[in-house]
Formats: structure tokens, sequence, C-alpha cells
């Protein structure tokens, strides 16, 4: 049985990123990288200027990325990379968001009230 060396963590793109040498379970640090720049929201093009690397690069990585996950799209790729430990966000929003226990998590939405406005006849008349 061989033995696999515990995965590096960098960060980018406020993600936490778990790398691991080529051919190993984990992705590389390109793949790694480009995941988490797409599930910041980033385009290929925002990524590749980021990393100072050509937009045809970023493409070919995200497509060998679908390939690995056997994902048919970026959304996809990004939830498997996340269960899969790959990538995870840090926790910077959970931390602000424990300083303000009083606050609720999410907004309560209010019940629409319909109000039907009459007139009266005599009032019309006047």
């Amino acid at each position: 049985m061989e033995h696999t060396p515990p995965p590096q963590t960098i960060d980018f793109a406020g993600f936490r990123c778990r790398i691991g040498k080529r051919g190993s379970d984990w992705p590389t640090a390109k793949q790694a990288m480009v995941l988490a720049g797409l599930a910041s929201g980033m385009t290929q093009k925002e990524i590749a200027r980021e990393r100072g690397i050509s937009p045809a690069t970023v493409k070919s990585t995200a497509e060998t990325l679908y390939y690995r996950l056997s994902a048919s799209r970026a959304a996809d790729a990004i939830v498997k990379g996340i269960r899969r430990g790959w990538i995870a966000p840090l926790l910077l929003a959970l931390i602000v968001s424990a300083m303000a226990p009083q606050q609720p998590a999410q907004r309560v939405r209010q019940p629409v009230r319909i109000v039907r406005i009459q007139r009266r006849e005599a009032e019309v008349m006047a």
C-alpha cells in the first residue's frame, strides 16, 4: 500500500484550498485556485488576470476539474469540490455573525396585507 502524504493548504479568493501532488487524490495548486476562483464568483478571465496566466490555461484547467469531479458545469464542480474537502470558505463571515448573535440569521419576511379602499357615495357626490 502506497503512503500518500497529507495535503498542503493555500488560500485563494476567500477559500482555503487543500492541494497535493499531481496524481494524488487532491487537486494541484493550479486546479484548486481555479476551483476557488469559480466558487467565489470570478470569471475565467478574472482568474487568469489574478494569477497572471492565459485565459485558455484557466479554461483547460477548469475542463480537467470537471472531468475529475464528473461535473457538467462550474456550479456542480464547486459543490463536489466542497464535499470532497478540496476547498472550504474562510470563516470570516461566520466570525462576524457570531459577534452579533442578537440579530436573526435570516430576514423575516413580513406578511403581505391587502387593503381595499372604498368611498362612500355621499363623499363622492360632494
